[in-house]
């Protein structure tokens, strides 16, 4: 069984905490956790690109010159692709870039990167996190006294004084249990979890 240490906000360690092996410790699907990533980036575009072909351009309904005896190369429109103002040759069309992963392949994925950042040891657990105020340097604090740089924070439940003290710095970020994804875990270097998300995820995924 995986085992970590539980830092408090001075960066001092407290006490130790067994991770769930099938949640911390399963072995790493790269495949799954790019297919996660993927979909989550597919999934924000918005496919509403739009160019006309020369069926749609105004114009060009009549032939330009007759067919022999100009000296000029044959040609039936001037909204052809290769006049000035014609259409666009495959023009891009709006569509849906989104695709589906069933629940497995998604739980798979998540453990995959949560295993990931603890292999690499860059996985650090709070026994809390509270704050009295909203405070940016008070975040700024417990994140160096723990060595966390470009982090994501991973809380149990929505605390406004926490997220909106993380809100203004730069590369940093604060995710709720139910809503963590593969894609945010790989992009922060540091994974820093409460101790109550640690255990709600376990509930959740193992």
């Amino acid at each position: 069984m995986a085992n970590v240490s539980v830092y408090n906000m001075e960066g001092s360690e407290v006490g130790k905490l067994d991770l769930n092996d099938s949640v911390f410790a399963v072995d790493v699907n790269e495949h799954l956790m790019h297919m996660a990533v993927v979909l989550q980036l597919a999934n924000k575009r918005q496919g509403t690109q739009k160019a006309k072909t020369r069926s749609e351009v105004r114009g060009g309904g009549r032939k330009p010159w007759r067919q022999k005896g100009t000296g000029h190369a044959r040609q039936g429109s001037i909204r052809a692709p290769q006049w000035t103002g014609g259409g666009v040759v495959f023009a891009p069309t709006p569509r849906d870039y989104s695709f589906k992963m069933n629940k497995k392949e998604k739980a798979g994925a998540i453990k995959s990167a949560l295993t990931s950042r603890v292999n690499e040891e860059k996985f650090v657990v709070l026994d809390s996190l509270k704050f009295d105020e909203i405070k940016t340097k008070a975040m700024v604090n417990v994140l160096n006294n723990v060595k966390a740089e470009k982090a994501i924070v991973v809380l149990k439940e929505n605390d406004e004084k926490v997220v909106l003290s993380a809100r203004n710095i730069a590369d940093v970020q604060t995710s709720l249990v139910n809503t963590i994804n593969v894609y945010d875990i790989l992009k922060h270097n540091t994974l820093v979890m409460t101790k109550e998300a640690v255990q709600a995820i376990e509930e959740v995924y193992a």
